[in-house]
This record gives structure tokens, sequence and C-alpha cells, in this order.
């Protein structure tokens, strides 16, 4: 800990305490709390029953999940395929093309993600590329939205790389091609799993452009939570929210171990 002093530690502690409970911890109890209830009597939700939770893991609740973590898993692995291609081929064009690059793909990041969205249904409603009213079009969106990210998280890489290592693999006869395999993208592992990671997550909460593209048959969860809570169900909302969360964070815990492995070898 970069503070030294015992009495110093301890307000640290004590200002990360007032800030963190009624900012982050506290809302998601709540939400924890109201998920078991059935009504809300005084400052908390009461009436204990798991009913929500059966709802939420069934039926269309469970299609709506497994349409998050289909749609995000595709978009993940485009982003970083995208993102890495595009953070890989930046590193050996000349600063001011490399600017525009990065002009490039933060442009998503740069607007609402609702604008992201009418932009895509706007672009894809016509041949030869018609994809509104496909879950394709869905996809898409969230790989936009996302690949910033992956791009990012690769490019920060790239640029803490050590150059030594691929220069000692091509002193010895290595092709390009396989010290890009062998060499720099191993090396990359650790950085690609959390970019991996950023972008499921951001993807299984996306909401503002999914509402405008979303085809039937192809609901997200964050969706139906919206839909929940817009139609006074707060206390079902909240379950289908701790389903999302629940959801996210254990394939997060798998990429971690993942990334955890990797950065060991």
């Amino acid at each position: 800990m970069l503070v030294h002093s015992r009495g110093a530690r301890r307000a640290v502690w004590l200002v990360f305490l007032v800030l963190f409970l009624p900012l982050f911890a506290l809302p998601l109890l709540v939400v924890l709390g109201a998920s078991f209830a059935t009504h809300w009597s005084g400052a908390l939700p009461s009436g204990l029953t798991t009913g929500h939770y059966d709802a939420a893991t069934r039926g269309e609740a469970l299609q709506a999940l497994i349409t998050s973590l289909v749609t995000a898993l595709t978009a993940s692995l485009l982003a970083l395929a995208s993102g890495t291609w595009a953070a890989l081929a930046g590193a050996a064009l000349k600063e001011r093309h490399r600017r525009l690059l990065d002009a490039l793909f933060v442009l998503p990041l740069a607007v609402p993600s609702v604008v992201v969205g009418l932009a895509i249904l706007v672009a894809f409603s016509e041949p030869p590329l018609l994809l509104n009213g496909t879950r394709q079009i869905v996809i898409v969106a969230h790989t936009v939205l996302v690949t910033a990210f992956a791009y990012q998280s690769v490019k920060a890489a790239l640029a803490r790389l050590d150059p030594a290592y691929e220069q000692a693999a091509a002193s010895l006869g290595a092709r390009p091609a396989y010290v890009l395999w062998r060499v720099r993208l191993p090396l990359l592992l650790p950085s690609l799993t959390a970019a991996t990671g950023l972008c499921f997550a951001l993807s299984m909460g996306e909401l503002s452009a999914t509402m405008m593209l979303y085809p039937p048959g192809w609901t997200p969860l964050p969706v139906l939570i919206y839909a929940a809570t817009d139609r006074g169900a707060l206390f079902a909302g909240s379950a289908l929210a701790v389903v999302l969360m629940t959801a996210t964070l254990l394939v997060l815990l798998a990429v971690s171990r993942v990334r955890a492995r990797s950065t060991y070898r």
C-alpha cells in the first residue's frame, strides 16, 4: 500500500468504506434482497420467497439468458479478433496513420450507444447487407460497441512488450508468421484474456442499442429486465438482474483462471 502510516491507512480504508458501501455495495444488496421479496414494507423488502428465481431460470427468462450469453460470447470473440488484428497492424504504421486508426476504433465510444444502434439499423436495413430483423444485427452492434476496448487493451500490451523476444526468434531464422503465433501472441495471452472478459461483461449489460435492434425470438436478458421493471414487476426484475450478474461473474471467473494460467506460463 502506498500509505505507510497506520493512521493514514485507517483513514484511507474509512474513506473507501464510506464511498464503497453507499455507492456500490448497498444498491447491489438491495437488489439481492428484493429478488427474494414479495412486497416492500418500510425501508427494506420483506416476505421471503424463491418464486422469482423459479421464473427467472425457466421459460422465457432462461431463453433470454442463453441469448445474452451467446451474443456476448460471439461479440467478444469477434471483437477480440478484429481488435487484435488492428492493434498488431497499427503497430507497424506511421504515427499519423496510427492516430487515424485509434480515432476510428474509439469513435463508437464517443457517441451514445443508441446512436450506434440507429446507425447500424439504417446501414443494414437494405440489400445487399439486409440484417434488420435478424439476430446477426444484434451481434454486429455488440461487436462494434466493444471492439474499441479489445483494441485498446491489446495496443497497450504491445507497447509494454519487450522486442528482444521477437528479435531473438527472428535472428534464429524464424519467419514472421512463426514469430507472431509462437512468440507475440503467447506473450499477449494475459492481455487477450483480460480484453475478452471486459468485452463479455460490457456486452452482457448492453441495453440501449439492443432495444433498437433485437428481433422477436432473440431477446437478451437486459431487455427482459427493463420490460419487467417498466411494468412495475420490480421483484421479478431484481431476480433477473441477479441471474444476469451471477452468469456474468461465473464467466469472468473462468476467464480469470485462464488469464492466471497464461500469466504463470
